[in-house]
Order: C-alpha cells, then structure tokens, then sequence
C-alpha cells in the first residue's frame, strides 16, 4: 500500500475503537429490556443484515431504542456513539434537525399526529447496534424523522457511513436577530455553481425545467439505473392500517405532484442512470471545479473530520474528480423549488428543496459501490468461507 493507503487505513482504525467504546458504553447503561430493541444480531445473520438495510428518513419507526425511553444518562451516552460517526459540524448538523421537530409542530399547528400522541417529537429518534461492539462485523444505525445514519465496522475499520440523510423542515426559520438554515451552505454552494456556467454548460446540466418533490434514490438499499422517485406511500414501515393517516400520506404525496407538474415521463426523465446525467467535472473551469470539490466536502465533511480528510484528498485527484456529474432542475432563484444531483462511481449526492414552498429541504449522501459496506462484507463472507 502507498503512504495515503496506509494512513487511511490508520484513520478507519482510529474512528472504529471511538465507536467500539462509546457503543459499549452505552449497552452498559441500559437494563436487559431495553438491550432486546437496542442490539441486534450480527450483520452475517440474514434476518439482522434485512433490518439493517431498511432504512428510512420519514418520520416513521426507524427500529431501536428511542431516545424517549431512556434515561437523562442513556440518552447522553446515545448521543455520544452518535456524535463519534460525525464530524463536529456534522453533530451540530444533526443535533439541530432532531431540535427543528419542536418547531415543525409549531409550523403544522401542534395537531399532526401521525399515529401517536405527539406528531413532532424530538424523542423519537432510534439508535440499534447490529452485533456487539469490538466483534470482527458490527454496526450501528441512529434515525428518525429528517436524520438516517448507518455505519459497518469489518475487522476494526470503519467500512461504510453511507446512506447518509440529513434533511430539515423548516428548511429556514427566523432567529432573534437571524435565520437558522441547517442546509443553508450545501444549497448555497450548489446554487452558486449551477449560476457560474455559461449558457452552454447549464444546457447540460439541467435536469428539468422544474424540480423533481424529492430525492430520487428513496430509501432504497441499492441504486440501480432506472430508479426513479420513490413516492411519499412508500418510505414508511409497513402499511397504514388506519385510514386517516392513510389519507394524510394520499394527500401529502398528491400535493408535492401537483406543485411539482411531473408526470411519469417526467420522472422517468429524472431517474437515476448510468452513465449519469449532467455536466461532467472534466468540463468545468478551475474555479468551477474548486467550487464543486467545496460543495461534496460538504456531504462528505458529515464524517468523523480525519476521515473526512481521506475523502476529500480523493477528490483532489483531477481523474478522480472528472468523473463526477453535476445535474440541476428547478429555479435558480433562492426560495423557489430546487434539486440538485452529484454522481460519480463511488458519489451520489441528491438534495431537493421544494415541499411547503420551498421550506423542507432533504440531501443524502450515497456510495452506489459501498453502501452499509455491502461490497466489503460480501469480501469477508468470501474469505471466511475458505
């Protein structure tokens, strides 16, 4: 292995005994009931490796303990094993969506209730370890309503932090004296981009006229060419049994299309492809290039930060960098709907702002190659199998 090889493997090492710890510490405070929905079986088990790929970012049962039914001290020690999968900016990230649930149930008039007594609650955010911490495969999941965070550690490294989502609604509320924007620098960055190119350039990176209602890759475990968007019925657990939150999901998604004008062939224009969509990096000036490796820093800067710094160093590679799209639908005017799309072989970056009125914002980080470490995993399925 070269030098930079080397060191990775170093900084996956280092950020796997942080996890290692803080998950054990956290098992530690928890009583032998509360262990049957925070830990789950291995990932080398079928039915634990089927939970942990069903992964979500509405606000539905992400499958765990909730942070609700833990103590001051639990929900603390949670909040660490959190925290050691995150940048620190990614942590403040997180941390002020999970709070933006206060004031989305204030926006919706304290009445939404999705099937529990409170519709919006700060609480209900799930942490699930697969396996035990320390053991050669393990990983943990924290998710709920805006947030999914899922990482695998094979062998003592960190393997996979993909699916990474992180949304916010409102995407932009009103401080004493300001505005909070969680989102606020990837949309800026991305919008700042998109206006840069030439007439020709944003020819080609413009996906549709309008923008698409949401991420295009969903929830899905897997992305393949052809996917297109997931609709709102399909991103929860299960089927709704009753039918008044049956009929607030018909009306949710009915209203995110109806505002958005797609048709099927509208989204079938939109679906994920290989080769992707877009405007190629290779065509891009300096300026624009450093302003697009800026702006998937952002996505990837969501990673414990010397990680983060493996990430970034591999998009200084010019050859690296060239094979990454950039794609644009919608406005270009701030507060007017918009989604943007950043793909290469190891990169999907979607983030669309166009639910209630271009105030609810989603953005996923995603490795088509790597996700929840599945190519790693089947590597280590192989070599324990001779």
């Amino acid at each position: 292995m070269s030098p930079d090889e080397v060191a990775a493997v170093s900084v996956r090492e280092l950020v796997a005994a942080a996890m290692v710890d803080r998950a054990a510490a956290w098992l530690g405070t928890l009583t032998p009931e509360q262990r049957i929905q925070a830990q789950f079986d291995s990932p080398l088990s079928p039915d634990a490796e089927a939970e942990r790929l069903r992964w979500f970012y509405t606000p539905t049962d992400h499958g765990g303990l909730a942070l609700r039914d833990q103590t001051a001290r639990q929900q603390g020690s949670a909040m660490q094993l959190v925290a050691s999968g995150l940048s620190e900016a990614g942590y403040a990230t997180v941390a002020t969506v999970m709070g933006l649930e206060n004031v989305l149930d204030r926006v919706e008039g304290w009445h939404v209730r999705w099937g529990r007594e409170r519709g919006r609650d700060p609480g209900l955010y799930w942490l699930r370890l697969f396996g035990r911490p320390g053991d050669s495969v393990w990983g943990w999941r924290f998710g709920g309503h805006h947030i999914s965070l899922n990482n695998l550690i094979i062998g003592g490294r960190i393997v996979s932090t993909t699916p990474c989502f992180i949304g916010a609604d409102p995407a932009s509320a009103a401080l004493l004296g300001g505005t909070l924007r969680p989102l606020g620098g990837p949309e800026e960055a991305a919008r700042h981009l998109a206006r840069s190119l030439d007439a020709d350039r944003y020819r080609a990176a413009l996906l549709h006229e309008s923008a698409v209602s949401d991420i295009v890759s969903g929830n899905r475990p897997t992305i393949a060419h052809g996917d297109a968007m997931m609709h709102m019925q399909d991103l929860w657990r299960g089927t709704f049994t009753d039918p008044v939150l049956r009929d607030l999901v018909d009306d949710v998604d009915r209203r995110a299309e109806e505002n958005s004008g797609y048709t099927e062939a509208d989204h079938t224009a939109m679906a994920i492809s290989l080769p992707p969509k877009g405007l190629a990096a290779r065509d891009l000036d300096p300026a624009q290039r450093h302003t697009l490796r800026q702006l998937i820093s952002l996505y990837t800067g969501r990673a414990p930060s010397a990680l983060a710094d493996v990430h970034a160093a591999h998009y200084e590679a010019d050859d690296v960098l060239d094979e990454v799209y950039f794609g644009w639908a919608g406005s270009l005017r701030a507060g007017e709907p918009h989604y943007y799309r950043i793909q290469g072989p190891q990169l999907l970056i979607e983030y669309d702002n166009t639910q209630r009125h271009a105030n609810h914002a989603h953005s996923v980080w995603r490795d088509p190659r790597s996700d929840f470490g599945l190519d790693s995993l089947a590597e280590h399925r192989r070599r324990s199998a001779h």
